[in-house]
């Protein structure tokens, strides 16, 4: 018998019985909506950030090849045109304590002689490691072009011209590497900008219009893809470290010699190599005048030295003749004695 307080008391579950579905907590399509809206600009500024920092490197990049192109140019050049009055002062260097040596025949004058003279002389069995590559004056130009992959005619100038500068510039904002993350893209763009940069070192117009003709008529430059903020953070680390690495390279040339010179002459550094050529030649006309005076004083001592071996010689003749001439007298006599007896 069931009674009301039975009726009322749960029974034990139905197993065919589906249980009842649990209410999902409904989400705001309008919260949902500000959401991804914020996300979509959240991104959109950090692609801009991305962009705004790859053409600041590709400037920076522009700037620092630039003047590792001037330093190289400045190199080679103050090589070929100074080299030969270098080796003229050496030599005169050398000769000028050469005779102060054989002047003096001071110990130390002489240990200074034979340092300058070593200054001069080229190493031994150089030229039979060189085979034929060396000259009177250094290794062949056409030598040093084929060790360094620079082109065989120097460079006119240590800074290219203007409009070489221009089109230099443009070609490397469009075609360089590091706009891009495929590697592929990537190899491809090195290959034209190493051949950007040898026309650039040349100050070679024509060259650089032909590249810049090339470019503009190949397949259309493709943006590089961005992503998920993650990528983009990654990809605004990576130009970071790009540019930390460029300041380093960029340091190291200004502390070299030649980089040296010519943050002192910004304006103009084709200047400042005839400059260098002027005082060069003016020390070369010095030590020519030096050496003429050393040469002479030497050759007055050495005609006085010979007078006064004359000067001895002619009065110890003098002696002798008139010792003969007194003992030819004196036979007279005694002969014409005998043959009076």
């Amino acid at each position: 018998m069931t009674t009301p307080e039975d009726a009322q008391q749960p029974g034990p579950p139905d197993p065919e019985q589906e249980p009842a579905a649990e209410s999902e907590p409904t989400e705001d399509p309008a919260a949902l909506d500000a959401a991804r809206e914020a996300d979509r600009a959240a991104t959109e500024r950090l692609e801009q950030a991305v962009r705004a920092v790859e053409a600041a490197l590709i400037e920076y990049e522009i700037a620092v090849e630039s003047f590792r192109v001037e330093v190289e140019n400045f190199a080679r050049l103050h090589e070929e045109r100074l080299g030969p009055l270098h080796t003229r002062l050496e030599e005169l260097d050398a000769a000028v304590a050469e005779a102060i040596a054989a002047r003096t025949g001071d110990p130390e004058d002489l240990r200074r002689a034979e340092e300058a003279r070593a200054q001069v002389l080229p190493m031994p069995q150089l030229s039979g490691l060189f085979e034929g590559w060396l000259e009177s004056e250094g290794i062949r130009p056409d030598a040093v072009a084929m060790l360094t992959g620079q082109s065989v005619q120097p460079p006119p100038r240590v800074r290219p011209g203007e409009q070489a500068r221009k089109l230099f510039r443009e070609l490397m904002r469009a075609s360089h590497p590091d706009l891009v993350t495929d590697e592929t893209e990537r190899a491809r763009r090195d290959a034209f900008v190493a051949r950007v940069n040898q026309a650039y070192a040349r100050g070679d117009v024509e060259a650089l219009q032909r590249l810049f003709d090339e470019w503009s008529a190949g397949p259309a430059p493709e943006p590089t893809p961005m992503g998920r903020a993650e990528e983009l953070a990654a990809r605004l680390e990576w130009l970071a470290a790009r540019k930390e690495r460029l300041a380093e390279e960029a340091a190291e040339m200004e502390a070299g010699a030649i980089g040296s010179m010519l943050k002192l002459a910004e304006d103009d550094p084709d200047a400042l190599l005839e400059e260098i050529a002027a005082d060069l030649r003016a020390k070369v006309s010095a030590r020519e005048a030096e050496l003429a005076r050393l040469r002479e004083e030497a050759s007055s001592v050495d005609g006085g030295a010979d007078g006064a071996d004359g000067s001895d010689s002619a009065d110890g003749a003098d002696g002798a003749d008139g010792s003969e001439a007194a003992h030819a007298d004196g036979a007279d006599p005694a002969d014409g004695r005998g043959a009076g007896r």
